[in-house]
């Protein structure tokens, strides 16, 4: 899943793409709110994390500038600004949460997940397909009971794969939620990865739960 974090403070910044990353999502960075527009018009994030005081343009009007171009991502503002007025002001302009500096970064990554599950309308933490069962609190993945070992981006394609259920996701989708904005991308990447999915995933003696569409991309679910 992909995060931009929209944060000035350089050290602060860094520590969240770090800590985001090896808790095993795909993170652009940018230091300004121009920046963080663009990159914010550019990509389809998952969840965008956004500081208030920002150089160039505000966080409060980069969030209002998505917001009237209908923008769906999730946008959590993180701030020092602590008044409930600047609270309801936030929410109010269209953010989906507010989290007040400093915070403790486990709760940041539990606020992440939720509007993650929010933004594909899932509320467990827990999703099953068949006897595939994905915790996307624990970023663990098991199927007939066993736990199945992935890599980082292994199981990013899964969980976002398992966010989509029953939907056909395009290699482009695929590509703008797995890969952050350095990536350098090869024709068969995506089907790569999912080749390496299929063999840690399926098993001869049970049903498929990954398939090709043709043309169209790729379906997790049980077959119809």
């Amino acid at each position: 899943m992909r995060v931009l974090v929209v944060e000035d403070f350089e050290i602060l910044r860094d520590s969240i793409a770090q800590g985001l990353s090896e808790a095993g999502y795909t993170v652009d960075t940018a230091a300004d709110g121009e920046t963080g527009l663009w990159h914010a018009e550019s990509n389809d994030y998952d969840v965008i994390i956004l500081d208030l005081m920002l150089p160039k343009i505000d966080g409060l009007t980069v969030l209002k500038r998505l917001r009237a171009k209908k923008s769906p991502t999730h946008v959590l503002i993180l701030t020092a600004r602590d008044t409930s007025a600047d609270r309801v002001k936030g929410l109010d302009s269209g953010a989906d949460d507010y989290l007040v500096k400093p915070f403790v970064f486990a709760e940041l990554l539990a606020r992440v997940r939720a509007l993650i599950r929010r933004r594909y309308n899932v509320k467990s933490p827990v999703i099953r397909i068949a006897d595939l069962e994905i915790d996307t609190a624990a970023r663990i993945a098991r199927r007939g009971g066993q736990s199945v070992e992935l890599s980082a981006r292994e199981y990013s394609l899964l969980e976002y794969l398992a966010h989509r259920t029953g939907q056909v996701v395009t290699r482009t989708e695929i590509w703008d939620h797995v890969y952050d904005f350095n990536s350098t991308a090869e024709s068969n990447v995506v089907d790569v990865f999912i080749g390496h999915l299929r063999r840690k995933i399926e098993r001869p003696e049970l049903p498929r739960l990954i398939h090709t569409r043709r043309g169209q991309g790729y379906l997790l679910g049980e077959e119809i």
